[in-house]
C-alpha cells in the first residue's frame, strides 16, 4: 500500500484548500463558515481554467504554474480585505479527510482500471494522454492524429494534480477519484449548514445529513429487496405485481446482494447515485463535476443572500464568475453544462429576493418593473430579465470555452418523446427524497401562501394531466415543482433549499419528454440522458434534504414556526431515521461486501493504488510489452487490433484499446465510441486500414503506416485471432523490436517506407 502518496495527496488537498480560503471568505461573507466547505473546489476550479486555458498555448508544468500563481495572487488580493475562519476551515478539512480515506480504502481493495463493469480505459487513458501531451486538446489515443472528441476537464485537474505531486498515473487515477469524492461531501456539507444556519434551523445536523445523502445514501432499491425478502411470499407476490423494478425481490437473498442491481432500475436507463459510482470506481465526467455543481450552487445561494440594498457590485461580482465557471464545467463534463449555465442562474435571477433588475444599468433599470406587486404582468417582465440574464451567462460561458466547442466537443442533437419511466421505477430512484420534500412543501404551502387553494389545484390537475398522458413523472414531480415555484413566488420563508428542489424536479421531468440522441443506442434510447442527468439531480437533492430534515426536526423551534409545532418534530425526526436507516443499507451491504470479496487483483497482491497491478495477475502475456510502450516518451503512434469493444477479451480478437488506453499512446483505430464521437464511416474507415495494415499488401502496407505515422506495431493474442496471417512483418522498414511474453512488437522505420518498393 502506497501510504506516501496518500499522505501526500491528502495534504496537499488541504494546502490548495487553505490557499484558497481568503478568496471563498471574499465571495461568501455571509456564510456560517465564510466559504470554507468550497476552498477545495474553488482551488481546483481555478488550477482547471487557468490550465484549460493555457494550455492551449503550453499545458503541463506551465499550465499548472500559472494555475497555481493565479490562485495565490487571487488569494493575496482578496485576503487584505477579508477575515478567514479558520475554525470551520478545521471542521471540513475533518470532513474533506474522512470521505477522501473511505474512497482511498474503497479503492484500495479494488484499484484495476480492467473495462469490466465501467468506462475505466477511457478514463485512464484520457489521464495519460493529458500527461504526455504538450498542448491542449490532448491527442485521441483511440485515432491517432486527431485532438481528443471528448469533455476531459476532469481529468486534466487530475493530471495537474498527478504533476503537482509528482505522482504517476496508475497511482493519481485512484487519488483523484478519492479527491473529487471527498469535494463532493464537503461541498454538500457546506451548502446544506450553510442553507440551513440561514434559517435558524440546527447547522451541523443538516450538514451532516447533507453529507451522507451525497456520499452514503442510495435509492431505496435495497429496502425494498430487504423488505420483499422478509414478507411472506404471497404478500410479496401481491406487492410486486407488475412493477419490473422490484420482481428480482421475490428470488433475492442478503447473500445473493449486488453492487451493481440498484443502479439499474428504470428500464433502458441508468440510475447512479454517488457511492454506486464511487465503488464501481470509473474516473469519469459525471463524477468529476459534482464538486463543481455544488460550488456553482454556492454562488448561486451567495447570489441570493445578498441583500437588495447591498452594493449592486457584489451581485455583479458572483454574476461574472457563473461565465467561467460554468464553461469550465462544459469541458469537465457536458451534460451539466446547461444546469449551470442556464438553469441555475434563471432560478436565482427570477427568484432571489433581489430582483435580477438591480444587474442592469441603472437608466434600464428603472424603465422596468421590480415585480412588486405580484401581478401577473410583473412577474412575466421579472422573468424575462432573469432568462435574458442567464441567456447572457450561457453566451459568456460559451465564449470561456470556445476552444472546447470549436474543436473538441462532439455534436449530437436532441430528440423528444422518448419511451417514459414508469411510476414504480420513479418511486425507487428518487422516493427517499420526495418522503422528504413533499411533507415540506405540503406543510409550507399550507401556512405560508397567499392562496394555498391554488397550489393545491395546480397539484390535482398535474395529477389528472399525469394520468391522461400516461406520465407518472409529471404526477410526482410536476406538483413539487409548482408548489415549490409558488413558495419561492410568495417568498414566505422558503429557501434557497426550495430552488434546489425545484431545479432537481425540473431535471427529472426535462428528462421524460427529451434526450440527446446517439446513433449507436437508436432513436427512443435514453440511457447516457438519464445516466448523466440522475446524477446531477441527486447532488442538488442531497444538501437540499439535509435542510428540509433538519428543519422538520426542529419545528417551531427554527424559522419554521408552524401550528403544531411539537407534532411536526416529532414526525421529522421519526421521517429523519426512517430515510437515514432506508437508504444506508446499500452501504450496509456493499462496503462489508467489497471489503470481503475485493478483487483478484488484491487477492493476488495485496492492497494497492496502482490502478494497473491488474496486468501481472490477469494479462500476464502482454503485460512485459505494455510495460514496455509505457517507458516511451512523447506520443508515437501504434496499431492494434480493432473494432474494440468493452471488454478485453484476447482469445475472441477483442483487446479492448488495452495497449493504447494504458499507455496514452495513440493507436489507429480504438474503442467504437469513437464512431460516436466523430461518424461511422470515418471509424469504419480506419478499422478497414488496420485490417490492411496488418494482412494487405505491401504496397498498402507501407502508405497506411506512413499516412498514420505508426512506429510501432502491437501483435498479441487479440491481433492474431482476429487477423489470423500477420505480413505486415515482411514489409520492408518494419523489423521485430522485441519479443515479450505472448506479444511480439514490430518498430517501424518510417525513412525506410518511403523509399521501398
Amino acid at each position: 500500500m502506497q501510504y506516501g502518496y496518500v499522505v501526500v495527496w491528502l495534504a496537499v488537498f488541504l494546502v490548495l484548500g487553505l490557499v484558497a480560503l481568503p478568496v471563498v471568505a471574499a465571495l461568501f461573507p455571509r456564510f456560517h463558515d465564510r466559504g470554507a466547505a468550497f476552498s477545495f473546489a474553488a482551488a481546483l476550479a481555478t488550477l482547471g481554467v487557468v490550465g484549460y486555458l493555457v494550455g492551449h498555448l503550453r499545458f503541463g508544468y506551465v499550465a499548472l504554474l500559472a494555475g497555481v500563481v493565479v490562485l495565490v495572487a487571487a488569494s493575496l488580493y482578496a485576503g487584505r480585505t477579508v477575515e478567514i475562519d479558520r475554525r470551520s476551515y478545521a471542521e471540513v478539512a475533518v470532513v474533506f479527510s474522512l470521505a477522501f480515506l473511505l474512497v482511498v480504502a474503497i479503492r484500495a481493495v479494488d484499484p484495476a482500471v480492467n473495462p469490466l463493469g465501467g468506462e475505466k480505459f477511457l478514463d485512464y487513458g484520457l489521464l495519460k494522454s493529458l500527461l504526455r501531451a504538450s498542448r491542449l486538446p490532448p491527442e485521441d489515443m483511440w485515432f491517432a492524429g486527431k485532438p481528443v472528441k471528448y469533455y476531459y476537464g476532469g481529468h486534466l485537474v487530475a493530471s495537474l494534480l498527478a504533476r503537482l505531486t509528482f505522482t504517476p498515473a496508475a497511482y493519481a487515477y485512484n487519488l483523484a477519484l478519492a479527491g473529487f469524492y471527498a469535494m463532493l461531501v464537503t461541498g454538500a456539507y457546506g451548502l446544506a449548514g450553510n442553507v440551513a444556519a440561514d434559517h435558524g434551523a440546527p447547522r451541523r445536523l443538516a450538514a451532516g445529513v447533507g453529507a451522507f445523502f451525497a456520499g452514503v445514501a442510495s435509492n431505496l432499491y435495497t429496502v425494498g429487496q430487504v423488505l420483499l425478502w422478509l414478507f411472506p411470499s404471497g404478500v410479496a407476490r401481491s406487492l410486486v405485481g407488475s412493477t419490473g423494478a422490484t420482481s428480482e425481490g421475490l428470488q433475492w437473498t442478503p447473500e445473493s446482494f449486488s453492487y451493481w442491481s440498484a443502479s439499474r432500475v428504470i428500464s433502458g436507463t441508468i440510475n447512479e447515485f454517488p457511492l454506486f459510482s464511487w465503488l464501481n470506481g470509473d474516473l469519469h465526467a459525471h463524477m468529476t463535476s459534482t464538486g463543481f455543481m455544488l460550488l456553482f450552487a454556492a454562488l448561486c445561494y451567495a447570489y441570493w443572500r445578498t441583500p437588495a440594498t447591498e452594493l449592486r457590485r457584489r451581485r455583479l461580482l458572483v454574476f461574472g464568475l457563473w461565465p467561467p465557471l460554468a464553461g469550465f464545467m462544459a469541458v469537465v463534463n457536458t451534460w451539466s453544462f446547461a444546469t449551470a449555465a442556464l438553469g441555475l442562474p434563471f432560478l436565482t435571477l427570477a427568484l432571489a429576493p433581489a430582483s435580477a433588475r438591480s444587474l442592469l444599468p441603472e437608466r434600464v433599470a428603472d424603465a422596468i418593473p421590480d415585480g412588486d406587486p405580484l401581478t401577473v404582468r410583473n412577474e412575466l417582465v421579472r422573468d424575462g430579465v432573469a432568462l435574458a440574464l442567464a441567456a447572457l451567462t450561457v453566451v459568456l460561458a460559451i465564449v470561456w470555452a470556445v476552444p472546447f466547442w470549436l474543436g473538441t466537443a462532439s455534436s449530437r442533437s436532441v430528440a423528444f418523446f422518448p419511451p417514459r419511466s414508469g411510476l414504480g421505477g420513479l418511486l425507487v430512484v428518487h422516493g427517499a427524497f420526495l418522503l422528504a420534500f413533499v411533507p415540506y412543501l405540503a406543510r409550507r404551502a399550507a401556512t405560508g401562501l397567499e392562496r394555498p387553494a391554488l397550489a393545491f389545484a395546480a397539484a390535482v390537475a398535474l395529477l389528472a394531466a399525469s394520468v391522461l398522458v400516461d406520465a407518472a413523472a409529471v404526477g410526482l414531480f410536476g406538483p413539487v415543482l409548482v408548489v415549490g415555484w409558488l413558495l419561492l413566488r410568495d417568498r414566505r420563508d422558503a429557501g434557497f433549499e426550495t430552488l434546489l428542489v425545484v431545479a432537481g424536479a425540473g431535471i427529472v421531468l426535462l428528462v421524460e419528454f427529451a434526450y440527446v440522441l446517439e446513433p449507436q443506442y437508436g432513436p427512443g434510447n435514453r440511457l447516457n440522458t438519464v445516466f448523466k442527468s440522475y446524477l446531477q439531480v441527486w447532488v442538488l437533492w442531497a444538501p437540499a434534504a439535509g435542510v428540509v430534515l433538519a428543519r422538520l426536526a426542529d419545528a417551531g423551534r427554527s424559522s419554521l414556526s408552524t401550528p403544531n409545532a411539537a407534532t411536526w418534530r416529532r414526525f421529522g425526526r421519526a421521517l429523519a431515521v426512517l430515510l437515514l436507516f432506508s437508504t444506508s443499507l446499500y452501504a450496509g451491504f456493499a462496503l462489508p461486501q467489497h471489503f470481503d470479496r475485493g478483487s483478484p487483483t488484491a487477492n493476488e497482491v495485496g492492497p494497492t493504488l496502482d490502478a494497473t497491478a491488474f496486468l501481472e495477475v490477469r494479462h500476464p502475456g502482454e503485460a512485459e510489452a505494455i510495460r514496455r510502450l509505457d517507458r516511451e516518451e512523447g506520443r508515437p503512434h501504434i496499431v492494434t487490433a480493432a473494432p474494440a469493444g468493452y471488454y478485453w477479451r484476447p482469445s475472441e480478437g477483442k483487446g479492448a484499446s488495452a495497449p493504447a488506453s494504458l499507455t496514452g499512446l495513440p493507436t489507429v483505430a480504438g474503442w467504437f465510441h469513437e464512431a460516436q464521437y466523430r461518424s461511422q464511416e470515418a471509424y469504419d474507415r480506419r478499422v478497414t486500414d488496420t485490417r490492411a495494415i496488418y494482412t494487405g499488401e505491401a504496397t498498402t502496407q507501407r502508405q497506411l503506416l506512413a499516412e498514420y505515422d505508426v512506429e510501432y506495431v502491437y501483435v498479441g493474442p487479440a491481433e492474431r485471432a482476429r487477423y489470423g496471417d500477420i505480413t505486415v512483418q515482411q514489409v520492408d522498414g518494419v523489423s521485430v523490436e522485441g519479443r515479450y511474453g505472448d506479444v511480439v512488437l514490430l518498430e517501424v522505420e518510417q525513412e525506410r517506407l518511403g523509399s521501398s518498393g
